[in-house]
């Protein structure tokens, strides 16, 4: 079986990637090259494929940990299949699901707050006075699911 390869800077151009990203992602694991100390990187042409793969990853908002763990699953010598793209889109889709809910209760939550005009934290419905919120737990508590209700 012959071995299409490619070098770093083809790879840099069909891909939309910096080489230096491509070093980068080559030292976290996600693509792999071949060669010798002073010659130029090569890589399989399907390390297109998972450069692709990387950065549709990341628009969604993917760690590269993330990302590594799915690539991790995925063959290294032969074209990942249908079958094993579903299986990293299925084990995504409840992550991804939630992220859109949060992102739409967010986008409302903006919504009403920049419409309502009040321009004042007292009469605000996402005020936290004193930081109440803070015994619910880290972060954004009331985009986490508490809301100003639970302060009582």
């Amino acid at each position: 079986m012959s071995v299409d390869w490619i070098g770093i800077g083809a790879l840099a151009r069909r891909s939309g990637v910096t080489a230096s990203a491509l070093r980068f992602y080559e030292v976290r694991g996600l693509i792999h090259s071949v060669g010798e100390a002073g010659q130029p990187r090569r890589f399989r042409k399907d390390a297109l494929r998972r450069v692709s793969f990387i950065r549709i990853a990341q628009t969604l908002g993917l760690s590269l940990n993330e990302i590594g763990e799915a690539l991790a699953g995925l063959p290294q010598q032969r074209t990942p299949t249908a079958g094993d793209w579903a299986r990293i889109s299925s084990a995504w889709r409840p992550m991804l699901q939630a992220r859109i809910d949060t992102l739409c209760q967010l986008r409302d939550q903006l919504d009403s707050c920049i419409g309502c005009g009040c321009l004042s934290l007292q009469n605000c419905k996402l005020n936290n006075p004193g930081d109440g919120a803070a015994r619910f737990g880290d972060g954004p508590r009331f985009l986490l699911g508490n809301g100003p209700e639970d302060m009582a």
